[in-house]
């Protein structure tokens, strides 16, 4: 599935930046409609390491109304959300009715990084595909909006970023051993993935591929993404797609 993927789509710089500053309004537009009519809405980003989903998220979130919109960072679970299913500090992050709210990482760190690392058992990550498709459509049926976006970038691209990082003292800190040993597990994360993407692209909650080899394009295409799938939810015409994009998981 991921061969299959076109990371070569690029946008120039007087392109990217007329799209960003149009689809911005208009993704602030949508956001307040949803929030008038109390709907919820989550999105969830999930990307390789250096994929650019920060600078995505940015983008994204950088003209929307402050009042209903939080991103949350997911990193390593405390103790105390240890001692529970991992679902509940999700839970206990779902939004408002009236409110939007980014994961920069999610519930699929069960069958990602948990998966490969070893942290949970393969009966556990095996059993979590249905728990997390049950766990979406229930939020479905209950008038939750939920887009889900994964950055993809090939192997030598995040090599690239990993070692521009390095060189460049504001952005050194971003770097770990942990990014390491996970790119030395490439192979391992790619299979993971692959299966992630087979067993949890549902109808309800389809999965979108960002081709993110190129930030700007990745950052026009999830901002087309949320803007087209908002204005279907409210009747209102999307804009054109991106020529070469493709929108879901086939």
């Amino acid at each position: 599935m991921l061969e299959n993927v076109d990371l070569t789509l690029a946008l120039d710089k007087e392109t990217y930046e007329q799209e960003l500053r149009e689809l911005q309004v208009m993704l602030r537009s949508r956001q307040i409609e949803l929030a008038e009519r109390k709907r919820p809405i989550i999105i969830v980003y999930e990307g390789w390491d250096a994929a650019g989903k920060g600078g995505n998220i940015k983008r994204l979130t950088e003209r929307l109304d402050p009042r209903f919109f939080t991103v949350y960072g997911i990193g390593k679970p405390t103790q105390d959300e240890l001692d529970r299913h991992y679902l509940w500090r999700f839970w206990t992050k779902l939004p408002a009715r009236d409110h939007l709210v980014i994961f920069d990482r999610s519930w699929y760190g069960r069958v990602l990084v948990e998966r490969v690392e070893g942290f949970a058992t393969e009966p556990e990550w095996q059993r979590a595909y249905g728990e997390i498709n049950n766990f979406e459509k229930l939020l479905i049926d209950d008038g939750t909006i939920i887009l889900k976006l994964w950055l993809h970038i090939s192997a030598d691209e995040q090599l690239r970023r990993f070692e521009r990082r390095l060189e460049d003292p504001t952005k050194r800190w971003k770097m770990n051993d942990e990014d390491w040993r996970n790119r030395a597990k490439w192979a391992q994360y790619e299979a993971a993935v692959e299966d992630m993407l087979r067993e949890t692209n549902t109808e309800v909650v389809p999965w979108v591929v960002v081709e993110g080899n190129d930030k700007r394009w990745a950052r026009i295409k999830a901002l087309r993404t949320a803007v087209k799938h908002f204005g279907e939810i409210l009747n209102i015409d999307a804009p054109a797609d991106m020529p070469g994009a493709n929108p879901s998981v086939s």
